[in-house]
Parts: structure tokens; sequence; C-alpha cells
């Protein structure tokens, strides 16, 4: 993992669009089927959209059905952290980038193999990088 990422709402907010930062520094969450990447098929890297560290690789994404990019595994699994999300009426488990505290999504135990487990990411938390 890259060194801590640390800015204050300001500086985040002269970087980000406005959906960028409320996805990925308010903890909120884009309309199915509407982000940038649930439909990507090329071959390349998922970065932090807030910090550029590598998250998830293309070979590990797999079509959900949900209408947000899903992926069975990390690139980097050190760059991806968990915390538990207690809403009302709910416990999730939320992804974040180890790096900068960005909220990246959730993840549940009901993807494909080898993993068995579907993180659900919002396209405005991640900056794709085509491979080259």
């Amino acid at each position: 993992m890259t060194e801590k990422v640390i800015k204050t709402d300001t500086e985040w907010r002269a970087v980000l669009t406005r959906e960028q930062y409320d996805v990925a520094r308010k903890q909120g969450t884009e309309r199915a089927f509407s982000g940038e990447y649930w439909d990507n098929h090329a071959a390349g890297m998922y970065n932090c959209v807030c910090c550029g560290a590598p998250l998830f690789a293309s070979d590990t994404k797999f079509e959900s059905g949900t209408g947000w990019p899903s992926f069975w595994a990390p690139a980097v699994p050190e760059n991806v952290g968990l915390k538990e999300d207690r809403g009302p009426f709910m416990r999730r488990t939320e992804v974040i980038c180890s790096a900068c505290d960005a909220h990246l999504g959730h993840v549940f135990e009901d993807g494909p193999d080898p993993t068995g487990q579907r993180y659900c990411l919002n396209s405005a938390a991640l900056k794709f990088e085509p491979k080259p």
C-alpha cells in the first residue's frame, strides 16, 4: 500500500466532481445501471478516483446483473479495506480504499468462484486505466 492520503473536504471537492465527492467521500451510492463502468468490458485496472491506488483488475470483473461494476477479488488486496456498515435495518460490509479511506461500495458473499465474493462498487469511486 502507498502512504496514507489525507486531504480536507475543501481539497477533495477541488479535485473530484460532485458525484465522485458524494460517493467516495460521503458514502453515497450511484443509481444502478447509471455509472460509467458497470458495462465496461475493456482490459485494464480500476484505480481509486481519489488517490489513484490500484484496486481491481478487469480479469476479476463479472456480470452480476446488479447494475454496478462487480469483482470477485481485489487486484491489490492491501489497497482494499473493509469496514462494518451498520445502517437502519441492515448490516453490510463497506469496501474502502486503504490509502485514502474513499468509500468504494460493499462486498457480499454471493459472488462466483473462486472466492464467492461480490465486490459491488460505484463507478464514481473508480478511475479505469485501459491496458496498453
